[in-house]
């Protein structure tokens, strides 16, 4: 096995988490390890321009989620600076009896400029940047970031329910909404993170005050006792640099501070914060106007000095005249040759837009749109839509969500082309329960009925749950009742769904071969408008449309013979003979068959009158009302037999039976004998 080279080791140990790795172990490693002075002036210098550099990032983004590493940033830095903050005690009291250079020089640097020769000024100076760190800047950026928290997670499902509004319409794509749900999950984290993250500078606040002093008196006690230091010496000795290494850490935490105060205060401010301040400060010439007034006026004050409130008035009322000068100044305009300018407003068009399918929810419903044990509403709405589209052939309409005040807290309407097409009630926090057989669930709860088919059901309490499970009962929760009704809702209306438009598109997607068919039919032996009714009446008895180009081939063989729409779709519904039988089929695969017969047969076709589009049926009302009566006995005697039948009638009549059928029992299937595929294996039922 060949060693990896040096190279190769290097790329390794340079890999980001790697180094990232060693890098926490080595600040850890502080905590534990002496070192010496020159590599203490090292890791101080490293501290200070990094907390430089944080300072700098966080006043230079955009927006706060660009610099959404900055928890874990404040925990690392934080890290760091106490691990300095042992090891320059651990040289203070070891070696703070050989002078002020013992520590570093860094340290040394900051006492003797801060002390100023008195280590009571250095002391007083240590205590106020303490309290303005501790008090005012880490105080104020904890509670901005604990209350940015609790309105980004108040406001996160009203946002959600916009973009999923924003998608259901069609403004957006899947993409698109999926980038904003994941920095809206972002966000969220980021406040979350941050409402915590505060909490590292105010204990390393208390800690830095803590071991100051610690170090304080632990090095006059050692000066004193142990190296036999007179109290003056000891104190000049070990209070320098004791505070000289509580300011080298304050200061460094002062500055992480205030990158955080930018940072969790930047939220809806757009560009980064020199900008923001210039346009929201400094763009209006009136407060500009009253600040160089003030300033004048306060310069003129007995014993205030007058020059710099000269200059700071002067400054102000050059800006204020600047600035409104160029409000002043009149916008360009576009002149048009041909007439007068027109005022730029709304289209009155959009007020005319109508949204094809449209679900209203109460209030209380609205966190179905987010998240529901898992299962969002738009989720199940998005699914619906890709399976309708692989069964019937068309991709429907995108389903619009809006809230509606004026319905029950968890009732929902469901609109087709604005009018309400089905309506009903669901409870959150319960699960429907249902018999199979049809008959009243026995279990506690709220009887109802299911919107969809009208079949009894019970609102049981979820804790019921394998109870009814064990009884056998079909257990469905409140966001697929919904769906299951606006499944069936969208199934009874496709036929009113499939507009002009939908039709190009279906012909504008087909394949390369199928499109010359379409050149050679549309528009010299069909019209568009013609295969849209054709398409429309087959999807009204829930007939597939998936199989374009055989629907097209039908059309093509029939066209030249006759216009009678209704004698195309009879002609196509022969051609898709294969897929009704197989549509219909059984379980054990063979086609349940009711027939018609011979009487009604004739009695159908003796009462047509009419030719072409005209015809018509013209029965007897009692004759009508048999018929309905027969056909509803034979077919219910089939579904209490679990048969699922199709009525079987001759090819001249069966449009026409179908439209009585349709009336009373429009789940019914009425195929013609044409419409049988000759390897379809056929099982009969009965005879109406």
């Amino acid at each position: 096995m060949a060693r990896p080279s040096g190279r190769d080791m290097f790329g390794w140990f340079m890999r980001g988490e790697v180094a990232l790795a060693l890098g926490v172990v080595l600040i850890i490693c502080l905590l534990i390890i002496p070192m010496s002075s020159f590599i203490l002036d090292l890791l101080l210098a490293i501290s200070i321009t990094g907390s430089v550099l944080v300072l700098m990032t966080a006043l230079l983004i955009k927006k706060p989620l660009d610099f959404a590493v900055f928890p874990t940033v404040l925990l690392v830095v934080t890290l760091y600076r106490l691990g300095l903050n042992l090891a320059s005690t651990r040289l203070i009291l070891s070696h703070g009896h050989e002078g002020t250079a013992s520590a570093g020089q860094v340290i040394e640097a900051f006492g003797a400029l801060m002390m100023g020769g008195s280590f009571v000024i250095g002391v007083i100076i240590f205590a106020i940047l303490l309290v303005v760190n501790f008090v005012v800047i880490t105080k104020g950026s904890t509670r901005i970031a604990e209350v940015s928290a609790r309105f980004t997670l108040d406001s996160m499902p009203g946002k959600q329910m916009a973009i999923d509004a924003d998608l259901s319409s069609g403004l957006i794509d899947e993409n698109t909404a999926r980038s904003r749900r994941k920095e809206l999950e972002q966000e969220s984290t980021f406040f979350g993170a941050m409402d915590g993250a505060s909490k590292f500078v105010r204990g390393d606040a208390v800690a830095g005050l803590i071991i100051t002093f610690i170090t304080v008196i632990g090095g006059l006690i050692i000066g004193i006792v142990q190296h036999g230091m007179s109290a003056g010496d000891a104190a000049s000795s070990y209070v320098l640099l004791a505070v000289g290494d509580g300011l080298v850490t304050q200061v460094p935490a002062l500055i992480v501070s205030i990158a955080a105060g930018f940072l969790v205060s930047k939220a809806g401010v757009e560009g980064s914060a020199d900008k923001a301040l210039v346009a929201q400060m400094a763009m209006n010439p009136v407060a500009l106007g009253m600040v160089s007034a003030a300033a004048g006026f306060i310069g003129l004050i007995p014993g205030m000095p007058l020059l710099p409130f000269a200059v700071l008035s002067g400054g102000a009322g050059y800006l204020a005249w600047r600035r409104g000068r160029n409000r002043l100044r009149p916008e360009p305009v576009e002149v048009v040759s041909d007439g007068p300018a027109e005022d730029v407003e709304e289209p009155i068009s959009t007020a005319l837009t109508i949204d094809e399918v449209k679900i209203e929810l109460g209030y209380s419903l609205l966190s179905l749109i987010n998240d529901l044990e898992g299962r969002r509403l738009t989720d199940q709405i998005r699914a619906l839509r890709r399976s309708l589209a692989q069964e019937f052939g068309f991709v429907m309409p995108a389903v619009r969500i809006l809230d509606n005040m004026r319905l029950a807290t968890q009732g929902y309407a469901i609109r087709i082309k604005e009018m309400e097409a089905g309506n009903g009630e669901v409870r959150l926090g319960q699960i429907m329960a249902m018999d199979p057989s049809g008959r009243q669930v026995e279990l506690p709860g709220e009887h109802t009925r299911e919107p969809a088919f009208g079949l009894p059901a019970t609102w049981i309490d979820d804790s019921l749950r394998e109870e009814a499970t064990f009884r056998g009962y079909t257990i469905v929760d409140p966001s697929t009742v919904l769906t299951t009704h606006l499944t069936e809702i969208l199934k009874d209306n496709m036929a009113d769904l499939l507009s002009y438009a939908e039709v190009q598109k279906l012909l504008k997607e087909l394949g390369t071969e199928e499109k010359k068919l379409v050149d050679e039919l549309i528009p010299s032996v069909v019209t568009v408008t013609t295969l849209q009714r054709v398409l429309q009446s087959l999807l009204r008895e829930r007939v597939s449309i998936r199989d374009l180009q055989a629907v097209l081939e039908g059309l093509a063989e029939a066209a030249p013979h006759t216009n009678s729409v209704t004698q195309l779709v009879e002609h196509v519904r022969t051609r898709l003979a294969r897929q009704l039988c197989w549509q219909h089929k059984g379980d054990d695969g063979a086609l349940p068959i009711i027939t018609l017969s011979p009487e009604w047969e004739q009695a159908f076709a003796e009462s047509l009158v009419g030719q072409g589009e005209d015809k018509q049926l013209a029965m007897a009302p009692s004759r009508l009302q048999d018929f309905i009566r027969q056909v509803r006995d034979v077919f219910e005697r089939a579904a209490m037999g679990g048969e699922a039948a199709v009525l079987l009638t001759g090819p001249m009549i069966r449009p026409y039976v179908r439209s009585i059928i349709e009336r009373f029992r429009g789940q019914t299937v009425v195929m013609s004998q044409n419409e049988v595929h000759p390897k379809a294996r056929l099982k009969t039922i009965g005879q109406v």
